[in-house]
């Protein structure tokens, strides 16, 4: 493992194939803890980060199947990832279409190195334009979510909820956050063009590290990797414009603080900007 001051991410810009059924769902789980667990053997990390859904197709036939590939939270994709985050000594942060009682959920869960749940996220907010559909299909979540590992503050956002900023505000000044992991499956559709855009302002106005992640494939990738302050000499970390892409990443400690102490934006903002209006007749 790295030194208390650094965290090493593990960025899995995978692709996914079609996924009709559970059992073309659990084949692309194992080929995909395949592929992680050769390079894990070759170089450790501590987390594993996957994208949005990353168990299943993003689809309207994948999601008008949800009845048979949505799963509990100790379901197909819980047994993959505790099995690989327990063999390695790593956490697994990933995806997946959970259902229980209350209905089906967009969904980010962790595994820890002990096979255990340290807990879940449901997508706030759910995007139904462009080739998103998500309001057909699923609830919207309630709640946030926050971990932590080697002192590092970890948080879960899924795809369009980067779009609303109170959002990682609050994870950041309220909870503490240090890391944010947006993972997403963004379509080329007229909005992918603006996603980064939002992706380097989150991680600026907040002074975090911003990992973007999408799926990989001939209509997504282009996975970002976002620093707490970025300019024209160091710049964000660009994943492959297409293809598969499993990329290591360092969080380091001393950087965030630099970037607060250097441009003090979080301590110079107000608490409230529900301020007085004076109003022109």
């Amino acid at each position: 493992m790295t030194s208390q001051e650094t965290l090493s991410l593990l960025a899995c810009q995978i692709e996914i194939p079609p996924t009709p059924d559970a059992a073309a769902r659990d084949r692309h789980l194992a080929e995909t803890a395949a592929k992680i667990r050769a390079r894990l053997a070759e170089k450790p990390a501590d987390i594993v980060v996957l994208p949005e859904l990353s168990s299943i197709d993003y689809s309207r036939s994948a999601f008008a199947r949800l009845d048979e590939i949505a799963e509990p939270l100790d379901g197909a994709s819980f047994q993959t990832w505790s099995a690989l985050a327990v063999e390695c000594g790593v956490f697994v942060c990933y995806g997946l279409a959970r259902r229980d009682a209350t209905g089906t959920y967009i969904s980010m869960a962790v595994a820890t190195p002990q096979g255990t749940l340290a807990g879940h996220y449901d997508k706030l907010h759910l995007c139904q334009y462009g080739a998103s559909m998500e309001k057909e299909y699923f609830f919207r979540g309630s709640g946030i979510f926050t971990f932590r590992i080697k002192g590092f503050t970890l948080a879960p956002i899924i795809c369009y909820d980067i779009r609303f900023p109170e959002l990682s505000r609050v994870l950041v000044l309220k909870h503490g956050v240090d890391v944010i992991l947006h993972s997403g499956a963004y379509f080329r559709d007229p909005s992918f063009p603006t996603w980064h855009a939002f992706a380097t302002t989150r991680a600026i106005e907040n002074q975090v590290y911003f990992l973007s992640l999408n799926r990989a494939g001939q209509d997504y990738g282009n996975s970002l990797f976002c620093y707490p302050w970025m300019d024209d000499t160091s710049g964000p970390q660009p994943f492959a414009e297409h293809d598969e892409d499993f990329r290591y990443l360092e969080v380091d400690r001393q950087h965030i603080g630099e970037a607060r102490a250097d441009y003090t934006f979080l301590k110079d903002r107000w608490d409230s900007y529900d301020r007085p209006c004076l109003v022109h007749p």
